[in-house]
């Protein structure tokens, strides 16, 4: 009888096991966002000139008028809230590039050593625009995006307003919604990985807020994951709810704001709302809506959240107007 304990996991085993695949396929199929590749609609049309997946909605006003370079999060692919970000700008006079840089078809799976070359590559398509002038080029991007847009606008000098939604003061570790694996840097550059900063394996059971902000704590052990906002020449407003439940956004905001201040750079401004979470960012929350961001733990209260977005789109489009120069 020996031979059958060593053979199988028994009841207690086979059932864990179960428990485990059902747990997963909760997680995976349930809880992780399914990929959106939202068609552009009646005023933009599809990119995939030059590699890039994007959304392309041209300014309505007649010569050359600013550009927006417009970044999702983690989620990946070009999301219906995206479209109507993209949109709304789009009314205001701007042309606005909706961009995806992985989980669209052909395009990474994982949120892991994304070139910051192809974003650079956009900026370049973006110029090439007959409606677009290519001197007044800015980039808005929310949570992962406004990582990458920082990132960018330091390395960028093209790059003349920068608007970071629930920002990330640091280069941080990759992560995927269809698998757990530990990954690496998040980005790369000249096919090399960005020093970054590392929490771990994201496991879909934990509360990564207090794992991101212990790994956060690390940053001066790591000097180098820090995103060099001085070396920008772009105007910068960071936007962040104080009640973020996904990873310490107004922390990071301020240490982004104090960097740049601390090297003679005080073209910062920093918004922080009280009872506003992750989604803080985007154009007002239609009446009968819900403005928490769905079901994952984003933060803030419904009203607070609908009125940072009242105020804090407001103020973003000023911020945008301002620097491209429309009346």
């Amino acid at each position: 009888m020996g031979w059958k304990r060593k053979a199988g996991f028994g009841c207690g085993g086979l059932f864990l096991l179960i428990l485990l695949a059902l747990a997963g396929a909760l997680y995976f199929g349930l809880l992780s966002p399914a990929v959106q590749l939202v068609e552009p609609g009646e005023t933009g049309r599809r990119i995939t000139d030059d590699g890039l997946v994007a959304n392309y909605y041209p300014a309505r006003r007649a010569g050359r008028q600013p550009a927006v370079l417009l970044l999702g999060g983690s989620e990946g692919g070009l999301t219906e809230s995206g479209r109507r970000i993209a949109t709304a700008l789009q009314a205001e006079g701007f042309s606005v590039l909706q961009l995806s840089y992985y989980r669209a078809p052909g395009q990474p799976p994982h949120l892991e050593r994304i070139p910051l070359e192809y974003f650079a590559t956009s900026l370049s398509w973006l110029q090439r625009q007959p409606e677009v002038d290519p001197e007044r080029l800015a980039v808005a991007g929310a949570s992962k995006g406004a990582e990458a847009a920082l990132l960018l606008a330091a390395r960028d000098r093209r790059v003349r307003a920068v608007v970071a939604a629930a920002p990330s003061s640091v280069a941080w570790q990759g992560s995927s919604f269809d698998s757990l694996a530990d990954f690496g840097s998040s980005w790369s550059e000249a096919g090399q990985p960005l020093e970054h900063l590392r929490f771990g394996r994201w496991l879909w059971w934990r509360d990564m807020h207090p794992i991101l902000r212990k790994a956060l704590a690390t940053l001066p052990e790591h000097p180098g994951a820090a995103i060099a906002i001085e070396r920008s020449g772009a105007r910068v407003l960071l936007i962040c709810g104080e009640d973020d439940r996904l990873w310490p956004s107004c922390p990071m905001a301020r240490q982004i704001a104090e960097r740049a201040r601390s090297r003679g750079r005080p073209d910062v401004t920093l918004l922080a709302y009280r009872d506003a979470g992750h989604a803080v960012f985007g154009p007002p929350v239609p009446p009968g809506k819900a403005g928490t961001g769905g079901p994952y733990r984003l933060g803030g209260t419904d009203d607070g959240n609908k009125r940072a977005r009242a105020e804090g789109w407001g103020r973003t489009l000023a911020f945008l107007r301002e620097t491209g120069q429309i009346r």
